[in-house]
């Protein structure tokens, strides 16, 4: 038998920040009313699930309902059914819903948060970062937050002197021993995976300081779902938004050439393999929803527990959460 009083049952949150999360999600939808975007909700639970090495899907289990054999995943992001949506004419929509990622805790991390997710049909992906821009300012209620944009590439380059497009791993593992990386010497990576390294350790922390920052136009080797465009070198158009130090929004303009998207899909699903990594079902839904036809679009994803934490001045995600994993 349990004694009651060895569990903790209590919230982590404060009753006054969970009466600042009813508070920015009420500001949210009144923002969404305004600009005319419609609220939509999907499933969390798919019979397939994402390809991306970098994410990790939770398995509900093998024993389903309705005569299916297989396993049920809990979505990372509400995107390919959102996506579907749009294929259908829903015009511009957006979702707020609870997302699950296998193998993620700490201070920014949760294996269960809530996600922020709209698209805009006929917008590029600068017109979508004028909106998160106005969007966070009404969340915040900062009206006046400042904004700030910068490439991919003129970060690195003004942070560390490197071009990420020409950098070689021995170039990039130099950069990270220099900037007190020790265990760098040690590291086998490609050169995305020492990008990032460098991104998190070096840069990350000094992005956002002064109001929001904006970083787009990635190497296209990121590109995830976005679209490429040829400037003087080929990028993916991705952006991402910091605050505090901390990255709050990742966006693209929407890739929709159900070709190339399968494409993406199948090499992911190789450097799975290679990593010894599950190999988990293609959603030949959404696959079948871009050949039918999905309109040009921008689409973005944004963390609401984080915003939520800078809006309480915390730094650990468990303090705007009712009941974390561990409690729960």
């Amino acid at each position: 038998m349990i004694l009651t009083d060895a569990v903790d049952w209590r919230p982590c949150a404060t009753l006054t920040r969970l009466r600042a999360r009813a508070a920015m999600l009420e500001r949210l939808r009144a923002f969404f009313a305004m600009v005319g975007v419609l609220e939509v909700e999907t499933p969390i639970l798919s019979q397939s699930a994402v390809t991306d090495p970098a994410l990790a899907s939770l398995v509900v289990g093998r024993s389903v309902p309705a005569g299916h054999g297989a396993s049920l995943y809990l979505q990372t992001s509400p995107e390919f059914p959102m996506k579907r949506l749009l294929a259908a004419g829903s015009g511009a929509i957006y979702q707020i819903c609870k997302v699950f990622r296998d193998d993620e805790r700490g201070r920014l991390h949760h294996p269960e948060f809530t996600l922020l997710e709209w698209y805009r049909p006929g917008w590029d992906n600068h017109q979508l970062m004028d909106e998160v821009a106005e969007l966070v300012r009404v969340a915040l209620q900062h009206p006046a937050l400042p904004v700030e944009w910068v490439s991919y590439r003129e970060l690195f380059r003004a942070g560390l002197g490197l071009d990420p497009w020409t950098a070689t791993p021995d170039d990039l593992r130099t950069a990270a021993l220099a900037a007190g990386i020790a265990d760098a010497a040690t590291f086998e990576l490609e050169v995305d995976a020492w990008l990032d390294l460098l991104m998190t350790h070096c840069l990350e922390s000094g992005l956002g300081r002064h109001g929001m920052t904006f970083v787009y136009d990635y190497p296209p080797s990121q590109a995830a779902l976005a679209r490429l465009r040829l400037d003087s070198v080929l990028v993916a158009e991705r952006f991402e938004l910091y605050l505090n130090g901390i990255e709050l929004a990742n966006g693209f303009h929407e890739l929709t050439d159900a070709t190339e998207q399968r494409a993406r899909f199948q090499s992911d699903l190789a450097i799975r393999q290679a990593r010894g990594q599950p190999q988990p079902p293609l959603d030949e839904h959404f696959l079948a929803a871009l050949t039918a036809g999905m309109p040009d679009c921008s689409g973005v994803a944004l963390g609401f527990d984080r915003l939520l934490m800078i809006a309480a001045g915390v730094d650990y995600i468990d303090a705007v959460l009712a009941f974390p994993v561990e409690r729960a």
